[in-house]
């Protein structure tokens, strides 16, 4: 039986974790998902959300993983280093970035998050096999069956969105990225184009965007803008402010159901928020 596409959601938090009552419902950990098709289990970001994934994952060893990174700023990569997978010598587990310029290397970065004074023990605690890759936004890798396509993002230091298509389903997962006002970024909406599920940066609604130009992040109703033009199935709002409780995400939900309202062909709404759990199956 071949394994259809699917993501679950382990992290939806931008910025910083979360915890508290506040925040039950969507979600205090950042950013981290698990994308299963054809057999191959790609993980996207490394945020605190993939702790709880590895406690999961390390119960099924050996285990043959890929890591894909939008980027390495600390929300997206602090979860890594207690990623339980990467202790076990049974298994291997391959990281993968594109958006690193020399001198930078995916390997440095990470031996640099792990070394003091920031950290009590270096690289060589890993005991499963590792690997480091680099490629470039814009190229298209393989991983088994399942193609993911890449593209460069509009983020301080760069970032990288990445489209993940297998037996005619597709998912984008599309975050740290900034949009400009009254465009769409042609780039995105050409790699979005017909997918099944896009996972767009909506860290700010557009009220609150126009305090925080220049910091590399999107809002809720550009995602429903660039899902409109590029005509996605489902849009996942995604990212979520460390300001916006369970509270606040309830009315983006309200207010986003009213903005794009209906079932999408795959059977899911046209758009929903992310919470830690979600399991989509387009």
């Amino acid at each position: 039986m071949v394994e259809g596409l699917k993501v679950r959601f382990w992290g939806v938090r931008g910025s910083i974790s979360c915890p508290g009552a506040e925040y039950v419902r969507y979600g205090g950990n950042t950013s981290c998902l698990e994308v299963t098709a054809g057999g191959r289990r790609l993980i996207f970001d490394a945020g605190t959300g993939i702790r709880t994934l590895g406690v999961e994952l390390a119960r099924h060893p050996p285990l043959d993983i890929d890591i894909y990174f939008t980027h390495t700023h600390l929300d997206h990569i602090s979860g890594l280093t207690f990623f339980a997978p990467l202790f076990d010598r049974r298994n291997s587990v391959r990281m993968w970035a594109g958006h690193l310029e020399a001198p930078y290397t995916l390997k440095k970065v990470v031996g640099h998050l792990m070394q003091a004074p920031l950290y009590p023990v270096s690289l060589d605690v890993f005991q499963a096999g590792v690997e480091f890759r680099e490629f470039k936004s814009g190229e298209t890798l393989s991983c088994g069956a399942v193609a993911v396509s890449t593209i460069p993002l509009n983020h301080p230091n760069g970032a990288t969105g990445y489209r993940i298509d297998h037996l005619g389903k597709s998912i984008c997962y599309i975050t740290d990225t900034e949009h400009r006002d009254g465009e769409r970024d042609s780039t995105i909406v050409e790699l979005c184009r017909g997918a099944d599920v896009m996972i767009y940066d909506s860290s700010y609604t557009d009220e609150e965007y126009v305090r925080y130009r220049g910091w590399g992040h999107s809002t809720w109703q550009e995602g429903v803008r660039v899902a409109d033009a590029a005509g996605v199935g489902t849009l996942a709002i995604f990212h979520h402010d460390p300001s916006h409780d369970d509270a606040f995400m309830d009315g983006v939900a309200r207010e986003a159901a009213l903005a794009r309202p209906g079932i999408a062909a795959s059977g899911l709404p046209r758009v929903l928020v992310a919470h830690e759990g979600l399991t989509l199956t387009p």
